[in-house]
C-alpha cells in the first residue's frame, strides 16, 4: 500500500514540479527576478499575499512590483519619503498600505545588517536586535509550545552547521516572528500577516517561501537559493487542497488543521522521502486544485 501511494504521488510530483506549473502559481512572481535579494523579496510577498484566487494574487503582486518601480532590493535600501508615496493605496483582502510600509521597512533594516532573508530565520539573531517587551512576549508564548517539529521526524539526517543540526523549522518561525516585529514602531494590526507555530497556525504561506527558498533539483520551479536550512527540516504547506486530498489518501488522521497537522503530514511523507518530503507538496496541490481529486 505504501509503496503503491509513494509511487503514485512520485508521478505526480514529476507531473507538477516542472516549469509549466510556474505561470499560473504565485511563485511566477518571484521568478520574474534573477538578484537574489528581489527573489527573496517578491517570494516573500507573493507568499504573504497567497489567499484567495491565484490570478487575483499574481495581478496584486504584479502591481506591486510596479509600485517598487520592477527593482524591489533597490527600492528598499535606497527609497526616501516621498517613494513611499507610490505604496500607499495598494491593498489586497485585509493586507493593505500600512502593512505594506511596515514590510518594506523591516526589510530596509534587516537587510543593512544582512546579506540574505535566510538570516532572519536562524535564532542566532536573538540579540539586541528585539525589542525587549515584544521578546518576551514571544518567549512567553512560546513556552507553552512543546516543540516537536521536523527534527523530531528526521531521523539521522543533520544539516551543515552543528548549531543549526536538527534545530526545527518550528524554532525557525517562531523565531523568524519574534524578529520580524522587533522594529519598536511595528503596527499591531500588520501581526496577523506573520504566523507562527506558537500560535498554532499551519504557518502554510511561510512554509511555502521556505520551500521555494531551500529545495534544491533542476525542475526550475523551487529557487534553492538557501543554505543554511536542509530541504529535509522543511514542513509541508497545508492549504486546503493539501489538506483535503492528504485526509483522501489517509496521510492525515488529525481532526483539526493546525500545526501538528502540518507535522503529521510531512512525518508521512517523510516515509516516501526522507531527504526532500516536502516535494510532495506539489503532488497534493496538484491533485487538488488541477484535477479536483
Amino acid at each position: 500500500m505504501i509503496a503503491n501511494l509513494k509511487a503514485f504521488l512520485d508521478s505526480k510530483v514529476n507531473q507538477y514540479n516542472c516549469i509549466d506549473f510556474i505561470t499560473n502559481d504565485p511563485v511566477v512572481i518571484p521568478h520574474q527576478f534573477s538578484i537574489k535579494q528581489d527573489i527573496e523579496i517578491m517570494g516573500f510577498f507573493a507568499a504573504t499575499l497567497a489567499w484567495g484566487q491565484r490570478k487575483t494574487i499574481i495581478s496584486k503582486c504584479n502591481e506591486l512590483v510596479d509600485r517598487l518601480d520592477n527593482s524591489p532590493y533597490d527600492f528598499v535600501k535606497n527609497h526616501n519619503e516621498s517613494d513611499l508615496k507610490h505604496l500607499l493605496g495598494f491593498k489586497h483582502r485585509t493586507f493593505n498600505d500600512t502593512d505594506l510600509l511596515y514590510f518594506i521597512e523591516f526589510f530596509r533594516n534587516h537587510y543593512l545588517r544582512y546579506e540574505s532573508l535566510e538570516d532572519a530565520f536562524l535564532p542566532k539573531l536573538r540579540s539586541p536586535v528585539f525589542r525587549e517587551d515584544y521578546l518576551e512576549e514571544v518567549q512567553e508564548s512560546q513556552q507553552s509550545v512543546e516543540v516537536t517539529s521536523s527534527a523530531c521526524y528526521a531521523g539521522g539526517l543533520h544539516s551543515k552547521s552543528e548549531s543549526l543540526s536538527c534545530s526545527t523549522v518550528e524554532a525557525f518561525l517562531n523565531h523568524f516572528r519574534s524578529y520580524f516585529f522587533s522594529l519598536p514602531d511595528y503596527p499591531r494590526r500588520t501581526i496577523k500577516h506573520v504566523s507562527s507555530p506558537a500560535q498554532k497556525s499551519t504557518c502554510k504561506r511561510l512554509n511555502m517561501f521556505l520551500r521555494w527558498m531551500v529545495r534544491k533539483d533542476d525542475k526550475g520551479v523551487d529557487f534553492g537559493i538557501w543554505n543554511k536550512i536542509n530541504p529535509s527540516q522543511l514542513i509541508c504547506p497545508c492549504d486546503v487542497h493539501v489538506d483535503r486530498v492528504a485526509r483522501k489518501l489517509n496521510l492525515i488522521s488529525r481532526k483539526q488543521t493546525d500545526w501538528q497537522t502540518a507535522l503529521e503530514l510531512t512525518a508521512r511523507l517523510r516515509e516516501f522521502d526522507p531527504s526532500d518530503p516536502v516535494k510532495y507538496d506539489f503532488a497534493l496541490f496538484g491533485l487538488g486544485i488541477e484535477e479536483r481529486f
